[in-house]
């Protein structure tokens, strides 16, 4: 986490875990050791996410690359994960990365995504090719730039 007026670091930050289990062994083998010289503390957040089953919330989500070549694609499938969503794209050039939107502390897509490309071309490549014309499980999507 950083300060939004300032940008240096707050000194903690959260990570989110696929299961109890895998949160419990993060914690087992993690706190106390050291980092940079510094002694660190992992332990469960002290506010949960209330009536959110651990197997709901999403897990397959990589840390977005984001590009000034991004194209925004609206009308999503809730299905849609961010491995099916890059490899939909990826057939009209290098989808450096993907993002698809949540709906908060479920794995459900709320229905819209980013993608960027390395280039231009590949943005209109992506555009003329899928835009209103295709479907991406059993939807029509509507892509344009971001």
């Amino acid at each position: 986490m950083y300060d939004k007026y300032s940008g240096k670091s707050r000194r903690f930050g959260f990570v989110t875990m696929k299961t109890v289990d895998d949160a419990n062994a993060a914690i087992e083998k993690l706190n106390g050791t050291d980092i940079g010289g510094r002694k660190i503390k992992v332990n469960v957040t002290e506010k949960p996410l209330n009536g959110v089953s651990s197997s709901l919330l999403q897990s397959d989500e990589a840390p977005f690359v984001d590009s000034p070549y991004k194209i925004y694609v609206g009308n999503l499938a809730k299905t849609v994960t961010s491995d099916s969503f890059k490899s939909f794209f990826a057939e009209k050039g290098n989808a450096v990365g993907v993002k698809v939107s949540r709906v908060p502390g479920t794995s459900k897509s709320s229905g819209f995504g980013f993608v960027s490309f390395s280039s231009e071309e590949e943005v209109e490549a992506a555009i003329l090719a899928f835009n209103d014309a295709v479907m991406l499980e059993g939807q029509k999507i509507r892509v344009n730039k971001a």
